[in-house]
């Protein structure tokens, strides 16, 4: 059948989808019923003393040695357009309907005395119909610090497994404070190929010294054959590189962040997406990562054998600032340019939370392009940037939250592509309670493109994701 080329495809397609954005409504209205009731609850309540502001044990009198519990829960429901020849458990596709949970987190860290600290990060990400069931977390991360000088963050020595990395801010991510649906995941380069879900056994300097934030990392990456993930055996036969199967070598990351206004205060080295206006960012951000003999390939069929290394890097500018006080709205902006460097004609797909699992027999298609995948790391440049406002925080009535619209772009010019890569998201965020609960529908857009010999060639048609995400984070 031929495919149509407008967004949201066939007369068919758009009715379900209109059902699907209907429901959406629904589930909008009955939360906002639920979070209103509550509100109104606890403003009948709000001169009892409270008990608990968090889950917090305090350790000395003053409290600055402390152990404190979070929680994070995103849950997806999400409406997707297939990429073609998917097919979900051997059954051509074209439409998608998927319940998930993104992310289930407990974050559990403590400090111990004037000096010492330690994070431990616990959950699992990724689970649909299509996962293997009794959904199993895993330590995500668990670390230690060493604060060189009583209060003060000039040097601070870490190690253990963790996700700080240095090519952007992006790359080491507090996933709770993100301003948009997602991350972009193109910053974490070695995703789930020679890490663990972004996280490496690594060593580190950071601090801040006047108005620079800095972050050294020395990583011991895991073996990519180790990653679960099936790989052909003996040399490479492909001029298009791959992470090598032989030979394991240290990484080496760094990040420079000046801060021109307010500075970034870190407990942790994870970095938000934005402070919704709590704060007045402007920040210049410079960083990379490199590592020998990263990727192989073979330009006559496995007889020779050619070693990559892994060498990326970034330049970005980062914007977060009030605009009104009174009516608390705010301004969020990013751009960043992105240099990466994989070897010749590297290209990975990567779709977020798979809603399908194979392409059809023969079908023109990369091999992993199935369900709402697209070009997310190669060789080559990327631009990404972010634009939100958040709104009058009584938009809404008093105590009922209030919206926060953005956009999202990734454009890329990867080596192996014949023409650029595009992906958009538009969204709106309905800040409950901040962070703390946050509804957010996102549509995001991406290209096609079709394997002609070994290039792949754009085509005209484009897909699209609907997403409805409910968060909790305390």
């Amino acid at each position: 059948m031929k495919r149509n080329t407008i967004i949201f495809g066939t007369k068919k397609m758009e009715i379900q989808l209109f059902q699907i954005m209907l429901k959406c409504i629904a589930v909008l209205i009955l939360l906002n019923l639920i979070f209103s009731s509550d509100l109104l609850a606890q403003e009948q309540t709000s001169n009892k003393k409270k008990d608990i502001d968090e889950i917090r044990l305090k350790l000395n009198d003053d409290g600055s040695h402390y152990l404190k519990l979070t929680i994070l829960g995103q849950f997806w429901f999400r409406y997707n357009e297939s990429n073609p020849g998917t097919t979900v458990l051997k059954e051509p596709t074209a439409q998608t309907f998927d319940i998930g949970i993104r992310r289930a987190r407990f974050q559990f860290y403590g400090q111990l005395t004037d000096h010492t600290f330690f994070y431990f990060y616990f959950g699992q990400d990724n689970f649909n119909y299509l996962s293997p069931r009794k959904f199993t977390p895993f330590i995500q991360d668990a670390l230690a610090e060493y604060k060189v000088k009583k209060r003060s963050e000039a040097l601070i020595f870490g190690g253990g497994l963790s996700i700080i990395g240095g090519l952007s801010r992006f790359s080491q991510p507090q996933v709770a404070n993100i301003m948009s649906m997602d991350i972009p995941l193109f910053t974490q380069s070695t995703f789930d190929l020679t890490d663990q879900a972004g996280r490496k056994l690594s060593m580190y300097a950071r601090g801040q010294v006047g108005k620079l934030d800095y972050r050294l990392i020395l990583s011991n990456p895991f073996p990519i054959t180790t990653s679960g993930t099936i790989l052909p055996t003996g040399n490479p036969t492909s001029s298009y590189s791959n992470f090598a199967q032989q030979g394991n070598h240290l990484q080496y990351q760094g990040l420079l962040i000046w801060n021109f206004f307010d500075r970034e205060t870190h407990v942790v080295a994870y970095m938000p997406g934005t402070y919704y206006g709590k704060k007045k960012v402007l920040n210049l951000e410079a960083g990379f990562i490199e590592q020998k003999n990263a990727t192989w390939s073979s330009p006559d069929g496995g007889q020779t054998v050619n070693y990559h290394p892994l060498n990326c890097w970034s330049v970005a500018v980062f914007y977060d600032a009030p605009l009104n006080k009174e009516k608390e709205t705010a301004l969020n902006a990013y751009l960043g340019y992105f240099d990466t460097h994989y070897g010749p004609g590297y290209l990975r797909y990567v779709g977020i939370m798979p809603p399908a699992d194979g392409l059809t027999a023969s079908a023109p298609y990369l091999a992993g392009s199935q369900g709402n995948a697209f070009p997310t790391f190669g060789t080559g440049h990327v631009i990404y940037s972010q634009f939100g406002y958040l709104l009058d925080k009584d938009l809404l009535g008093k105590n009922n939250g209030t919206l926060m619209p953005y956009a999202t772009l990734q454009t890329a010019s990867y080596d192996r592509l014949d023409k650029r890569m595009t992906v958009f998201d538009l969204g709106i965020n309905w800040l409950i309670n901040g962070n703390t609960s946050k509804l957010s529908l996102d549509y995001q857009n991406r290209p096609v493109y079709s394997l002609v010999a070994n290039n792949l060639t754009r085509n005209a048609s484009r897909e699209g994701q609907l997403v409805l995400q409910y968060q909790f984070s305390f």
